[in-house]
């Protein structure tokens, strides 16, 4: 049986519309002659149809502004579509910014009693699973002092505890997983999985495509406002990815945009001693040459090269400081030169290169999609024999067979 039913969806917006809300904005348009701006239409969504059965759980995949949250935001009744309509059978709750209706003021105590009033908890139910909140929040001790003097990584986590702890039948998740640290992150996952494991229906938004691919069964591709695929999860994750990690064919190009206080900047990043096809051999090995620019002389710094693969799971971690030959300052204006060597090769898929820079702990510069590159297959082993897939990494060991003599 659906429990979402959605049909020609569509939500639109107004770009551009002068809004003359006090006396100073009327005075202002009249004295600039009373010009109005041109409204330009936008769709966030259009014709967007699909069905969520009952215990269903599905991911909501796509790039930034594809109308992922708007999608969201309807479906929980944060705001009214534009025209089409939804029907939803069964109690909803949304999990769509961690910390939303937390008061500063207010207890970590009392913040539980008020957060889960705001989710739709009674006082009783909240009373009843109290202590269990605690415990996942890991913030017994902390629960009694003011919320103005958590961290923001506390908040998270009594926010998402609370959230945690609902008993909806259709739970609505948006992006949870881009907060907190690792650890943190590790255990909202398995809270979902015991969720979805429930036979409860989830929606579940988020650009980690492991963990996506992890928890749902389902998955929809929204592409410009508009359903581009929809069906099993593992198929519309690896349409999306395909499309979303194009290969960067410009040897010496950093794809992503630059990040961080500016201290460093790379500068170029090249593959080999030849123009760079975005193609590499399974076992070839890989030769990266990192160029950057500092703002002074022995600077003090740190650098990190990571290797993920199509669903963002972080394959290899490089790191300037754990390696003996290397200086702890670096001169103002230099390159890196990282080679991986053969032995420790990957299977055949597409992986994006990260790269960053810290100075002092602060991070100077993070370029998360430098570089994206395709593995092709080869004859690692020298036998002709093709690896096994369940596997991201090549090793070839020594094997021995011994007959035990009874």
């Amino acid at each position: 049986m659906a429990v979402i039913t959605v049909r020609n969806l569509g939500k639109e917006y107004r770009l551009g519309a002068q809004m003359h809300d006090t006396l100073r904005d009327q005075i202002t348009s009249l004295l600039r002659g009373g010009r109005k701006r041109e409204r330009q239409q936008f769709w966030a969504l259009k014709e967007v149809n699909f069905d969520v059965e009952q215990g269903d759980v599905v991911g909501i995949i796509g790039r930034n502004g594809a109308g992922k949250s708007t999608l969201l935001k309807i479906l929980s009744q944060i705001t009214e579509p534009t025209e089409g309509e939804i029907r939803i059978r069964g109690r909803i709750a949304s999990l769509l910014e961690v910390g939303t209706g937390f008061h500063p003021e207010l207890s970590g105590r009392e913040n539980t009693y008020l957060n889960g009033a705001i989710l739709g908890m009674s006082r009783a139910e909240i009373t009843r699973k109290f202590d269990e909140i605690a415990a996942f929040a890991e913030m017994d001790t902390f629960l009694d002092t003011p919320v103005k003097h958590y961290s923001s990584g506390m908040t998270t986590r009594l926010a998402f505890a609370v959230a945690a702890h609902l008993d909806p039948e259709i739970l609505i998740i948006d992006e949870v997983l881009a907060v907190g640290d690792a650890a943190f992150q590790k255990k909202c996952l398995g809270r979902m999985g015991e969720i979805a494991r429930g036979g409860r229906t989830v929606l579940f938004v988020s650009h980690n495509m492991a963990a996506v691919t992890s928890l749902c069964t389902r998955g929809i591709y929204l592409e410009k406002g508009r359903i581009k695929a929809c069906g099993p999860v593992q198929e519309i994750a690896e349409t999306y990815l395909h499309e979303a990690l194009p290969l960067d064919l410009e040897s010496g190009c950093l794809g992503g945009a630059p990040r961080g206080n500016g201290e460093i900047r790379f500068t170029s990043l090249q593959v080999g001693s030849h123009k760079f096809d975005g193609k590499v051999t399974c076992g070839q090995g890989l030769k990266i040459k990192l160029a950057y620019q500092a703002n002074s002389d022995r600077v003090p710094a740190r650098f990190f090269v990571n290797v993920y693969d199509r669903q963002q799971l972080r394959i290899f971690a490089f790191d300037t400081q754990t390696a003996t030959d290397l200086p702890q300052h670096f001169p103002q204006k230099g390159s890196l030169v990282i080679e991986i060597p053969p032995a420790l090769s990957l299977t055949p898929g597409v992986y994006s290169l990260e790269v960053s820079a810290w100075v002092n702990g602060v991070n100077a510069d993070h370029v998360p999609g430098a570089l994206n590159f395709e593995v092709q297959d080869g004859d690692f082993f020298g036998n002709g024999r093709k690896p096994s897939d369940q596997s991201a990494l090549l090793f070839n060991p020594t094997w021995l067979v011994q007959e035990n003599d009874e």
